[in-house]
């Protein structure tokens, strides 16, 4: 396990930008992946699901390519055929996504969830 924290990022992305911001000023030690170009591994996202118990937690609902799938077949997908689709369109899951060095996940930005996973 890393002991930096890994930000699966999009460079355009506002809350992501926030997000690495609010890392800087925590002096929280991260690496910042580009989530089209890398997207999380499949093992990744299925610990993720496991964690938050469902798989619509993980897609990014206000994203081009969740609107092209349509909400519909998103909602009906198995965790298998969401797997297969995060992993090869980054755009479909919710960003930042974050793994803390205890293995732990956090998708999205909401800074007082992390303040609380980073002890703060």
């Amino acid at each position: 396990m890393s002991s930096l924290v890994r930000v699966y990022s999009f460079s355009r992305c506002a809350t992501c930008r926030k997000a690495i911001k609010w890392l800087d000023e925590h002096q929280i030690k991260y690496e910042v992946l580009d989530i089209v170009e890398s997207p999380p591994p499949v093992e990744m996202l299925s610990e993720a699901i496991d964690q938050f118990g469902e798989i619509k937690f993980l897609f990014n609902t206000s994203g081009v390519s969740y609107r092209n799938l349509g909400p519909s077949i998103a909602k009906s997908m198995t965790k298998e055929e969401a797997l297969i689709a995060f992993s090869s369109d980054g755009k479909l899951v919710k960003r930042p996504f974050l793994v803390t060095p205890k293995g732990t996940y956090l998708i999205g930005f909401k800074p007082d969830l992390w303040e609380s996973e980073f002890c703060l």
